[in-house]
């Protein structure tokens, strides 16, 4: 069994794991992750608690939350039931969630000494941890004791003192980040012959629809990419999903100079998905991933100005990010919020003046442009974003590989009618701490939306930025 996933005994009985700060900062439940098995605070945990529990960040909010768990279990156990453990089902069942199975939580009442390796003082926070945990394992002969924690250097450290250690992975959404819904699916290339017996195909509104019927189809998502590569080019979206088939729609190709998208075109097969999916009004919810130099950002901004501007299906642009500096902090930043945001959106900037750059208007047009366009383009930080609802807009989150899936369920959430969410990042690029590929609010979101009939994704894999780009990102 591995830290926090909870699958079931392991080998020898009961385990108890010793959990880290930072994992409880990053998610306030993990108390209650273990299942059958212990959990133990040491002291120097709940004053790390304490410590970081001002302030409005999410890490701040988290500890509030772990906080009003711990009050909860302990203002109604006896110093005896502290001494002896807490039944973390008592909690549980108070929320309808009643466990098969429950651990107790043990939190640290009196000293336990262990001696480190003098180069490690044990007034560090870390150190002290590791001491308790190595002091458990004494004591306790029986029981397998982990130490669960996100810092990979307090791991390394543990496993040189003999102490068997692992990283939290309750919030992992899958296994190995290869196995992620890519959105697209190459058919076989005898797909026609296999499936053309039982073919049903019609126009609708100028476009083309087939109801396929077949083995294949069982393994579909709406609006899922098919296409057959070869001399046989066939590039559709799967509509719908039905018993016995799925209903495939022909692809509009956005490559052609007739159909640009507010002066823009596909340069590629997975580009011209992504407007496809970007430009469907049934399309709700819209997942872009990519390396940089794919594309990502531009077409879905040319995406948003035509169906605001043009077609006027929503009343404005909503395009946020998560502040997550590359290198030192900038510091404090003056002005408005917007203003505040303006270091952070360089990638909005990068992309407008592709978009806005023409040839006739002179400066006069193009100042119009651009006045235009920042009355229809709002910039908002996450920060703000609790409580807020976007009613008719089209909401593009940037950089959503550094959130977390918290975050990332907050934002969407945000979504009222009318409005459409595009989120926006690649998953090889996290800045975010102890966030990683299997945990990423974006990974997160792909996954569990994939099956929805309003939602679509596509992986971008083709880099279409300059040739010098292209070369960097392989050989770099």
């Amino acid at each position: 069994m591995t830290a926090g996933t909870g699958a079931g005994p392991a080998a020898g009985g009961r385990r108890l794991f010793v959990l880290d700060t930072n994992v409880l900062m990053h998610d306030p439940t993990a108390l209650f992750r273990f299942h059958e098995h212990d959990v133990f605070l040491p002291m120097a945990v709940l004053e790390e608690l304490d410590a970081a529990k001002k302030g409005l960040t999410e890490v701040a909010r988290n500890v509030r939350q772990v906080n009003r768990f711990l009050d909860e279990l302990t203002s109604q156990a006896s110093h005896e039931e502290i001494e002896q453990g807490i039944p973390l089902a008592r909690a549980l069942l108070k929320r309808d969630h009643p466990p098969e199975h429950s651990g107790l939580l043990f939190i640290q009442t009196r000293p336990l000494h262990h001696e480190l390796p003098a180069p490690m003082p044990g007034n560090k926070p870390d150190n002290s941890i590791l001491a308790t945990a190595l002091a458990l394992q004494r004591d306790r002969p029986g029981t397998r004791v982990t130490l669960v924690s996100k810092d990979i250097n307090l791991r390394v450290k543990a496993a040189v003192l003999g102490l068997h250690a692992e990283d939290y992975y309750s919030d992992r959404v899958l296994d190995d980040v290869d196995l992620l819904y890519s959105g697209l699916l190459e058919l076989p290339a005898d797909f026609w012959e296999r499936h053309g017996d039982r073919l049903d195909s019609w126009q609708q509104d100028d476009r083309t629809f087939y109801r396929v019927r077949g083995p294949l189809t069982r393994d579909w998502f709406p609006n899922q990419c098919v296409y057959l590569g070869g001399d046989r080019t066939f590039e559709a979206l799967v509509r719908r999903v039905e018993a016995e088939g799925a209903v495939l729609e022909v692809a509009r190709d956005y490559r052609k100079a007739s159909h640009t998208v507010w002066g823009i075109n596909a340069r590629n097969r997975q580009q011209n998905f992504a407007l496809n999916l970007l430009m469907d009004p049934e399309v709700d919810f819209v997942t872009i991933m990519g390396m940089a130099g794919t594309g990502k950002t531009l077409l879905t901004l040319a995406a948003a100005l035509a169906q605001t501007l043009d077609e006027r299906r929503y009343a404005e642009i909503v395009m946020t990010r998560v502040t997550v500096p590359l290198g030192e902090d900038i510091g404090f930043l003056p002005g408005t919020e917007e203003e505040k945001m303006g270091p952070w959106m360089g990638a909005l900037r990068d992309n407008l003046e592709v978009l806005t750059r023409t040839d006739s208007g002179g400066d006069w047009g193009r100042a119009a442009t651009n006045d235009l366009l920042q009355n229809r383009i709002r910039i908002h930080s996450v920060n703000f974003m609790r409580g807020r609802t976007f009613l008719n807009r089209f909401l593009i989150l940037d950089e959503a590989q550094n959130l977390t899936s918290k975050q990332m369920k907050t934002l969407v959430t945000r979504a009222g009618p009318g409005t459409k969410v595009v989120c926006l990042g690649n998953i090889a690029q996290i800045d975010t701490p102890y966030l990683t590929e299997t945990t990423s609010g974006l990974t997160y979101v792909v996954d569990r939306f994939k099956d929805w009939d309003h939602s679509g994704h596509v992986t971008l894999v083709q880099g279409e930025r300059s040739r010098l780009a292209d070369f960097a990102s392989v050989r770099l």
